[in-house]
């Protein structure tokens, strides 16, 4: 009778620690990990010279004898050890067998996660965290997506996924279809006459406020931030080296008048003012323009939240306005679509002269090569099908109705706490009388579950305003209510104005 052939000993999915004896460490191999076994030999066998386990000149196994030692063939050995030798982990002679070369091991364990030396400490970021689960939040900066058709959003991504894919990489500036369908809403819904070849698609507004500090600015630059203002922008420049000069604000926005300082930039937010809520005048819009004149300057217009707009009548952009009083060429219009729809997206654009167009381009280009096409593809079948224009009159009614809630609920406070900024945008400021401190009234609101903010990481110089900043992009009706109601109650109870009736603890 002929004996059964006897398989080979094949490791198991997950076999146990083999110790050699000429082997200080252990070795394990697994038969279903989806990597060849001496792939996983040769990496585990090159893992232990770099970190010194196996030093210099220490001898390594015969492939037979390891071959039996983790149950495996010979030739699994072979190929793992001919695979070190080709990169320098080993080295073969006759006669001495296979050993680890000279210089090829540390002389002591890598450091976990080590960084650089020369590498400076990461500043915070000049963002809120993500909002918790519980509580009722009044986060700036949040829009909510109840008004959006999820039938047509379903279909915008359908047809996206339709479209042909090539293999060459988009245009970095953007979609021509998509820049066309973006101009053709900002001049519908902000009045801002562009052609499409204006237009670059960017990845939101500090994304764009990249690019342009990258392609524009000389180093070092001088730039005009309010004061308060939007830190996350001013983190931007001052990022990148540039001095970011606070210049006040008050009801009718940047202060700019003889004293103001030259300087090669100014970034500001003329439709609603971030934070303080206020809309710059025509005449300060004038001054501004007639600022960047005077000393060869470019604007930034951050139109964050400029499409909506309640009971007050539109302000002409500061964009359209350059091209109307010779400056034009001097304003570059940011947009947004993170409050129109959702900051998911990731998806805004902005509107240069022709003569900044080329270096814009050319820092997408090197910055990232473009925004990703189905998001493009996306968009455009929103804004070509008219979804996005009726997206927005949903939007509008909404917040309106949310910010009639919360201005009512609020109303009673005067004159101890006082809203500004109820024309536009997705948030508000409460501005309290001196008697009240912000920061005692917002840690009342956080041991009752409403969380506001202060305007103290907003402000740059002088003092902080005496206010809460109160967005109310992501709540409805209810929750505005519910959140006004607590608000009145912890001012009342600070103020000394409820007779004892509520309790701020």
């Amino acid at each position: 009778m002929v004996a059964p052939r006897t398989a080979p000993v094949w490791p198991t999915t997950s076999s146990p620690l083999a110790r050699v004896a000429d082997l200080p460490f252990a070795l394990s191999l697994q038969r279903n990990a989806g990597e060849p076994l001496h792939a996983q030999l040769a990496a585990q066998v090159r893992g232990a010279v770099l970190a010194g386990t196996l030093p210099g000149g220490a001898a390594l196994p015969g492939t037979r004898t390891l071959a039996a030692a983790l149950g495996v063939t010979r030739g699994v050995v072979a190929d793992a050890y001919a695979t070190l030798i080709a990169d320098g982990t080993l080295e073969a002679a006759v006669g001495r067998g296979t050993r680890v070369p000279p210089g090829a091991a540390r002389d002591a364990p890598p450091e976990t996660d080590a960084a650089p030396g020369w590498l400076p400490p990461v500043p915070p970021l000049p963002i809120d965290g993500p909002v918790p689960a519980t509580g009722l939040h009044f986060q700036a900066g949040v829009t909510g997506t109840a008004t959006l058709d999820a039938r047509a959003w379903r279909q915008a991504w359908a047809a996206a996924a339709r479209a042909p894919v090539g293999g060459d990489y988009a245009d970095p500036a953007g979609e021509s279809e998509l820049r066309a369908a973006l101009a053709a809403f900002v001049g519908r819904q902000r009045g801002l006459g562009a052609g499409a070849a204006q237009v670059v698609v960017t990845a939101g507004t500090l994304h764009a406020l990249n690019l342009i500090v990258r392609a524009l600015l000389p180093p070092a630059s001088a730039v005009l931030v309010e004061n308060p203002g939007y830190r996350a922008a001013r983190q931007v420049l001052l990022d990148a080296g540039h001095t970011a000069v606070p210049v006040p604000v008050d009801g009718d926005g940047l202060v700019v008048g003889p004293d103001t300082p030259p300087a090669r930039l100014a970034f500001v937010t003329p439709s609603h003012q971030f934070p303080l809520g206020g809309r710059m005048s025509l005449p300060r819009r004038l001054a501004l323009l007639a600022w960047a004149q005077r000393h060869d300057a470019l604007i930034v217009e951050d139109d964050y939240d400029g499409e909506f707009r309640y009971d007050a009548p539109p302000l002409p952009t500061l964009a359209s306005l350059a091209a109307q009083t010779g400056a034009a060429g001097r304003v570059i219009y940011l947009g947004t679509l993170s409050k129109v729809l959702t900051p998911a997206l990731r998806t805004g654009f902005l509107v240069a002269s022709p003569a900044l167009l080329p270096a814009l381009v050319r820092a997408r280009t090197l910055l990232d090569f473009g925004h990703a096409l189905p998001v493009q593809r996306a968009l455009s079948w929103l804004l070509l099908g008219g979804h996005l224009d009726r997206h927005m009159r949903r939007a509008r009614r909404w917040h309106a109705g949310v910010l009639g809630a919360l201005s009512r609920e609020l109303a009673p406070l005067a004159p101890q706490a006082t809203l500004g900024g109820i024309q536009a945008g997705l948030h508000v400021c409460l501005h309290l009388a001196p008697g009240l401190d912000a920061r005692e009234v917002t840690a009342a609101l956080a041991r009752r579950g409403v969380f506001v903010s202060t305007l103290e990481s907003y402000t740059f110089a002088g003092p902080v305003p005496n206010a809460l900043l109160l967005g109310f992009g992501g709540l409805n009706v209810e929750t505005a209510r519910r959140g006004a109601r607590e608000i009145v109650g912890v001012v009342r109870a600070l103020s000394g104005s409820d007779n004892g009736a509520d309790s701020i603890d």
